[in-house]
């Protein structure tokens, strides 16, 4: 029984140090703000927050797997909890990118039109 304690207490600090090591990754990202990441774009957006999207979805990924103990299911029922939600964040990118940009070439093109926000 003991040994098991030591594997999970062993588990559990591998996925702190890893979700540390990514936030870390992020602030510095954040402070520093690269120019030759933040100047250029791919899919419409900087590639700087492609990497905070990329950095984001990894932080979950393992939030869900270790600890909401998915990894220990059958495949199936991982995938119709992980599938449903890969789904839904691919679609309200693809719906924030393009109202985003949309807005963005509405507000920049017209006079008749001021920056509200």
């Amino acid at each position: 029984m003991a040994h098991a304690h030591e594997s999970n207490t062993k588990r559990i600090w591998f996925v702190f140090g890893l979700l540390s090591l990514v936030t870390i990754v992020e602030v510095i990202l954040g402070i520093a703000k690269p120019e030759a990441l933040f100047m250029n774009n791919f899919l419409y957006m900087n590639l700087l927050n492609w990497i905070f999207i990329i950095l984001t979805i990894v932080k979950a990924y393992y939030i869900v797997w270790a600890f909401m103990h998915i990894e220990g299911e059958k495949g199936s029922l991982r995938w119709s909890v992980v599938a449903p939600l890969v789904f839904l964040v691919l679609y309200l990118l693809f719906i924030i990118l393009i109202e985003g940009d949309y807005i963005f070439e509405v507000f920049k093109d017209a006079n008749n039109y001021k920056w509200l926000f």
